[in-house]
């Protein structure tokens, strides 16, 4: 976070000079993000800039920290340029490339609207989808991995780390929507890489996954949200994927088992796995609502979310981060994390109960109250009973309060967290965490995953290209 300390007044006077402090006698005076003032569409071009710097290419070549002499192939999306050599206080290596991040990323990309070259396509999809077949193809000839391996070197092989299942699914939905911005060549490349990711997820998907965060093996909402989104895409798709009978089973299957998330109160993250105390409410549950197939409008879902809120933004929580007090009095907020029973920021040798708030989280919940406005204005009535009664509460609306009231609501509530996360950016550069007391930025620095989540919910606030109808049969929306 970026602080700007009060400059003296003008009567204040230095003895020597008989005038306003100057140099070495006068404060310091760093320049502040002006949330209220920063145009959020505006500020996300910068955003995707900021982005782009983590994405390799022809010439932009990095060198593998962990493998001197070794260098990036292009295309490859790293998480962060984070090393702990070079980062004192964090002992986490997030220079490699998750699928799922990944995927996220390129999706920002194509929805840019980036201009080809001559001949056709744009270079940076391009890369990605030649990065991604090889990391596929890799994964394929390994005798120790999974279609579903999460993480990969500059280089595309394979780093040992786990299988998670939403990712394959995530990346097709990626492909599907910047299909038509590759030149031919790279069309049939990603065209083979989505039919292998097809095949794949209809033998896995019953079973069990590592979830979002990497901590759990178990049947994870989160997971399952984004493959359901995948089957109802290709389904429809217009690239030419055959699709299989059994993909209407497997769209019945997952809706009937998301469902069985429900446990009376909100939806659980993680079915069938012995997790931590404090692991629900889960803030996975609403990024499956940007990413995955959950519509905003499930009152379940907005149950879920009014715990979420609640958790870490009332006073009264055991959960809450103290920052959103302070953040409150200017009118921003609230920030939010991963789930009340985290302990990760960074330095996983140094755990902190009760861990801090996420940009990308913050982001996600940002995007689904936009997309939720979006859909109440669209419908033309609130989704309100019995379990969304308290999500709507907390933003002062009712029974007696019309469409119009709950769209500026819902939207002015989003735009106070984005602002907030402009507020504690640190020179509009975005690390992972926030410090839940302080707001300091904290954890790796300049994830690529905080500008793409921030991206997707300028996006959704906007509407000028909405996720379900940017390319009919081809676009990545639930």
């Amino acid at each position: 976070m970026t602080v700007a300390f009060l400059s003296p007044p003008m009567n204040a006077v230095d003895p020597a000079h008989r005038g306003p402090a100057i140099g070495a006698s006068a404060p310091a005076v760093t320049p502040a993000p002006a949330f209220a003032q920063t145009d959020l569409v505006a500020l996300s071009l910068y955003f995707s800039l900021l982005m782009m710097r983590n994405i390799t290419s022809d010439g932009y070549v990095i060198e593998d920290p962990a493998s001197p002499g070794v260098f990036s192939v292009p295309g490859c999306v790293i998480a962060a340029p984070s090393y702990p050599v070079n980062t004192p206080g964090i002992d986490q290596d997030y220079v490699f490339n998750w699928v799922r991040d990944g995927a996220i990323t390129a999706i920002e990309i194509a929805l840019a609207d980036l201009p080809p070259v001559p001949g056709g396509g744009v270079p940076s999809l391009i890369d990605y989808v030649n990065f991604a077949a090889l990391c596929q193809a890799n994964a394929g000839n390994s005798a120790t991995v999974t279609l579903g391996h999460a993480c990969f070197t500059v280089t595309g092989e394979v780093r040992p780390w786990s299988e998670q299942n939403d990712g394959p699914a995530i990346q097709s939905l990626a492909i599907l929507t910047l299909f038509d911005q590759l030149d031919g060549a790279t069309q049939t490349i990603a065209k083979q890489l989505v039919e292998t990711n097809f095949s794949y997820l209809l033998e896995v998907y019953q079973g069990k996954t590592t979830n979002l965060w990497e901590e759990y093996e178990g049947y994870s909402f989160f997971a399952r949200a984004v493959q359901l989104r995948f089957f109802r895409e290709v389904s429809r798709n217009v690239i030419g994927i055959a699709v299989p009978a059994g993909v209407a089973d497997a769209i019945s299957w997952l809706e009937s088992e998301l469902a069985a998330h429900w446990n009376g109160q909100l939806y659980v993250s993680v079915l069938d796995a012995a997790v931590q105390a404090g692991y629900d409410a889960n803030i996975d549950i609403v990024s499956s609502v940007c990413y995955g197939g959950i519509e905003p409008t499930d009152t379940k879902l907005l149950a879920t979310a009014a715990i979420l809120r609640r958790q870490w933004a009332d006073p009264s929580s055991s959960s809450y981060f103290p920052i959103n007090g302070a953040d409150a009095a200017k009118g921003l907020g609230p920030l939010l994390g991963r789930y009340p029973g985290d302990h990760y920021d960074g330095d996983v040798a140094a755990p902190v109960p009760g861990g801090h708030p996420w940009a990308l989280c913050t982001a996600n919940f940002a995007e689904f109250q936009y997309r939720l406005a979006n859909a109440i204005e669209a419908s033309g009535a609130i989704p309100l009973d019995q379990f969304s009664e308290p999500f709507f509460a907390e933003l002062g609306l009712g029974a007696s309060s019309s469409a119009a009231d709950a769209s500026v609501a819902l939207r002015a509530s989003s735009d106070s967290m984005l602002r907030a996360i402009v507020y504690h950016s640190d020179h509009y550069e975005l690390s992972e965490q926030f410090d839940g007391t302080t707001g300091y930025e904290k954890s790796v620095r300049n994830l690529t995953w905080s500008y793409a989540a921030f991206l997707s919910a300028v996006r959704a606030r906007s509407a000028a290209v909405p996720a379900a109808s940017s390319k009919p049969g081809n676009s990545p929306g639930p």
